[in-house]
């Protein structure tokens, strides 16, 4: 009896851990030339996500995503996309995205029914798949009113909803969008991001924006990339914890020695004085770590016989956090070559 010594060809999907897992990049590093876009990048994102991609420009967003939609393939390390390595069965993995490049071209001479056709002979649907698919595409994308008339003659709101259904006509279970609120008004980034929120709720949605506010308003995580490394992977909620420094406290008081008080709690790193209103003090008050001297700055308000006429945390803003955590990144790096 013959004994076939050959293995039989394995199946990636099999050997998840965590089926959830829709995209998974492992040490992946790549170059071009002497320049290193991407050194041994790691993340994994589940499905249901929506996760901010960000990073200041060159960082490697644009190579990245190249290397998630196998338009390149990494110098080391995998991409697996549901599993299974992109780089061996790019045919299988392209099928599980849908992709919305930033400047969205569209054939504007085109209906967007006529456009929606083509693109959905691009992806060989057929039949049943196709008419079904065509009909969820247009209600998710809230193309109905649109649909029998030119592209040319669309506002930009719609270009990007017809981008959009171009990308998940083919029910992909990661989307991926660059930009995808460029250029539109507030009510349409408004619309835009309820769109993206509700495909989001049944597949992976991984969003690049040099946009803070739409992060904080679309995503539920956040991925900061610089000079091609990965400097941040946080819930939003979570991420203002990586830069404690930033927290500030506002303070608008009357009375004696405020500012002394102040500055003698242990979470206050330092105590700026602004220009006071009539016989109003005020200060920020910036902190040295997590903990919230709110509670003892009012205790200590009322033992000293001050009047609070103000006391809150100064929102934080992402955009600070950003350059804050892409600044050390690049600092580090200099004093790393000095």
């Amino acid at each position: 009896m013959s004994t076939n010594t050959e293995s039989e060809p394995t199946n990636e999907i099999n050997n998840v851990i965590d089926p959830n897992v829709t995209i998974s990049v492992e040490s992946v590093s790549k170059s071009f030339g002497p320049h290193k876009a991407v050194s041994n990048l790691s993340f994994s994102i589940q499905k249901g996500e929506i996760v901010g991609f960000l990073g200041p420009n060159g960082a490697g967003k644009t190579t990245t995503m190249r290397l998630l939609t196998s338009y390149y393939t990494p110098d080391s390390g995998k991409v697996l996309i549901n599993g299974t390595d992109n780089s061996e069965n790019d045919l299988i993995t392209r099928r599980s995205i849908g992709y919305l490049a930033e400047n969205n071209p569209l054939y504007e001479d085109l209906l967007v029914s006529e456009y929606l056709d083509f693109i959905a002979d691009l992806r060989g649907l057929s039949g049943n798949e196709r008419s079904n698919n065509l009909d969820q595409t247009v209600e998710e994308a809230g193309l109905q009113e649109v649909f029998y008339r030119p592209i040319s003659e669309l506002s930009k709101g719609y270009h990007q909803r017809v981008g959009l259904a171009g990308a998940i006509i083919h029910r992909p279970s990661i989307l991926i969008l660059d930009e995808p609120t460029e250029g539109l008004d507030p009510n349409q980034r408004m619309s835009m991001r309820d769109l993206i929120k509700s495909l989001g709720r049944d597949r992976t949605v991984l969003v690049t924006t040099h946009v803070m506010q739409e992060v904080e308003n679309t995503c539920e995580r956040v991925l900061l990339i610089n000079r091609g490394q990965l400097v941040a992977d946080s819930p939003v909620d979570k991420i203002f914890q990586l830069t404690p420094g930033l927290r500030k406290i506002y303070v608008e008081a009357e009375g004696n020695q405020i500012e002394s008080g102040l500055g003698s709690l242990d979470a206050v790193d330092s105590v700026e004085r602004l220009d006071p209103i009539d016989q109003r003090k005020r200060y920020i008050v910036n902190l040295s770590g997590s903990e919230d001297p709110r509670p003892d700055i009012f205790r200590m308000a009322a033992s000293q016989g001050w009047v609070l006429w103000e006391l809150h945390e100064e929102r934080m803003r992402l955009e600070d956090v950003f350059h804050t955590l892409t600044s050390e990144n690049e600092a580090e790096r200099t004093l790393q070559g000095s």
